[in-house]
């Protein structure tokens, strides 16, 4: 005997981000067209070849006993978590029927690096005895966790890139499998430092772009040379249907589908064939029971790099096929930055109010197209979309994570 799954729909949007510190504030920067990228001006940057970044536009507002405990990532999860659960209304649920999932890329990589220094300046008893709770990449699952009593499961999916994505595909699987009822799902990051910058400049990842930061991201263009790095969180709080509904809660859309394949190519490199972004997108239809001609609209992974750019390009293509000669596609990052685990959870969180408010944030810096980018990317100005269809967000991350995120009006 077959069942119908449990249906998920998103009550709730909080993140912290570098175009504001909130979803309001955030939503306006992407509809505006600002960027939040910013030439540095710490002392440490002038070693480095890149000079710029997209670090958080508000600090987090935290108190000063509360935020001394917390790695910088685990404040942001915070802060984003918190407007999340006031926006679906401050559930009522039990403690066993919640459950947090919320991922890091690299987790407490500030902290590390701190407390390093501390060691080998000042010696062993000088070190945080907060370090190692700090410095975890499930301390911003945790944190959340803590601050909300969730019982039913506390997971932090690492997934570089793709795990804010990977973190909120979780989440639908808890609901439909029956384990939990309400999931606080997404991502954060804080890896705005020099060993991150140095490490990623050294595989030749980052824009060097420095006299021009707003320009810097250019995701599809031709003269692209590599991503911006960013920092911030996003969280969406997901519910079973008849759970939100029975207690009158406003739904911002439905999670139809979610998509999780790897690639086993390369550790780094994305594969050029786009075989395996195209399975996690077709696998992302197949749990929606969605076709290929539902999707209106693609929030794409699309950094700005000159290989992943084109690999995901050729991966839609092979996964709708003609269908997405009418997909309007834009990648917000052009203006965020990329905040690597917690990407994917932004980039979710901007689909749902793309699909509520029916309009497309236009890509910024997108001057050519790459002849090798055969889609229609929103560009110049913003896109009003027509009424229902499905929605998109695809998650590519080191170690050849693939992710994609389907949803519904």
């Amino acid at each position: 005997m077959t069942t119908t799954p449990r249906q998920v729909v998103v009550t709730g949007l909080g993140a912290t981000t570098p175009l504001g510190g909130d979803v309001p504030s955030t939503w306006e920067g992407l509809l505006s067209g600002r960027s939040g990228v910013r030439r540095l001006t710490e002392d440490w940057i002038e070693q480095l070849p890149v000079h710029i970044a997209a670090p958080l536009a508000v600090e987090p507002q935290l108190g000063r006993v509360e935020a001394r405990k917390l790695d910088r990532s685990q404040q942001m999860a915070l802060v984003a978590a918190r407007e999340a659960w006031a926006d679906a209304g401050s559930p009522e649920v039990d403690g066993e029927r919640l459950a947090v999932c919320v991922a890091s890329g690299i987790g407490g990589v500030l902290t590390l690096l701190h407390q390093h220094d501390v060691l080998r300046e000042q010696g062993p008893r000088r070190v945080s005895p907060h370090v190692v709770p700090m410095l975890m990449p499930n301390g911003p699952a945790s944190t959340v966790s803590l601050a909300f009593g969730a019982k039913a499961g506390t997971h932090a999916p690492v997934s570089a890139c793709a795990s804010g994505s990977e973190a909120i595909a979780l989440a639908l699987d808890l609901i439909r499998a029956g384990r939990a009822d309400v999931v606080i799902a997404g991502g954060a990051e804080a890896a705005i430092a020099a060993l991150p910058i140095a490490g990623f400049a050294q595989m030749q990842a980052l824009s060097r772009r420095n006299d021009d930061p707003e320009g810097a991201s250019r995701p599809f263009d031709k003269g692209r040379d590599g991503f911006v790095l960013g920092e911030g969180a996003a969280i969406l709080v997901l519910e079973a249907e008849e759970h939100a509904r029975a207690r009158g809660a406003r739904i911002h859309g439905t999670l139809a589908g979610a998509g999780i394949t790897s690639d086993a190519y390369h550790v780094a490199a994305t594969d050029p064939t786009g075989a395996g972004a195209a399975r996690a997108v077709r696998a992302a239809l197949r749990s929606g029971s969605l076709e290929p001609g539902d999707v209106v609209h693609i929030n794409a992974h699309a950094t700005s790099t000159p290989i992943g750019d084109v690999s995901e390009a050729v991966a839609l293509r092979r996964a709708l096929g003609d269908a997405m000669d009418r997909v309007a596609v834009t990648s917000t990052k052009s203006m965020t930055g990329h905040l690597l685990g917690a990407a994917g959870a932004l980039e979710a969180l901007i689909t749902v109010l793309s699909l509520r408010e029916r309009v497309v944030p236009a890509t910024r810096n997108l001057d050519a197209l790459d002849d090798e980018i055969n889609l229609d990317v929103v560009r110049i100005d913003n896109r009003e979309l027509s009424s229902g269809g499905a929605a998109l967000s695809n998650s590519f991350g080191f170690g050849g994570h693939n992710v994609c995120l389907a949803f519904t009006p």
